[in-house]
C-alpha cells in the first residue's frame, strides 16, 4: 500500500503537534513563573489550531479553518487579558528574585532570626 505525499505529510504533522502538546503540558505544570506558564498556555491555544488545521485538510472539509480562526481571536484576547494581569496583580521573575533578596538580607541583619 503506497501513500501520497499529503498523507505522509499529515501523519508526520500529527505527530510532531502531539509532541509539541506533551511538551507545553510540561512547561505549563513545571513552569516557573506565571509569565511561563501563560506563554505556554498561549502555546497550547497554537497547538490546538494546528490539530484544526490538519484535520481540515485530512478530512476535506474546510470549515475547520474558520473554527481554528475563531479560536485563535479567543486565545489572543486570553493572553492580553492575562497580561494585563500580570502587569497590574502578577509577580514576574524580577519581582520573586528581589524578595528573595530582600529576605536572604532580612536574615542577614538579624542574626538568622526572624
Amino acid at each position: 500500500m503506497t501513500y501520497s505525499f499529503l498523507e505522509i505529510a499529515i501523519w508526520f504533522s500529527l505527530a510532531m503537534l502531539t509532541v509539541s502538546f506533551f511538551l507545553t503540558i510540561y512547561r505549563v505544570i513545571s513552569g516557573p513563573t506565571l509569565p511561563d506558564r501563560i506563554v505556554a498556555l498561549d502555546m497550547l491555544v497554537a497547538i490546538a489550531i494546528g490539530y484544526i488545521a490538519v484535520i481540515g485538510v485530512k478530512t476535506g472539509y474546510y470549515l475547520y479553518v474558520d473554527i481554528a480562526i475563531a479560536l485563535s481571536l479567543v486565545g489572543f484576547l486570553a493572553t492580553v487579558a492575562f497580561a494585563r494581569f500580570i502587569l497590574t496583580q502578577g509577580i514576574t521573575r524580577e519581582d520573586a528574585e528581589e524578595m528573595k533578596k530582600e529576605d536572604t538580607l532580612h536574615l542577614d541583619n538579624n542574626g538568622g532570626e526572624q
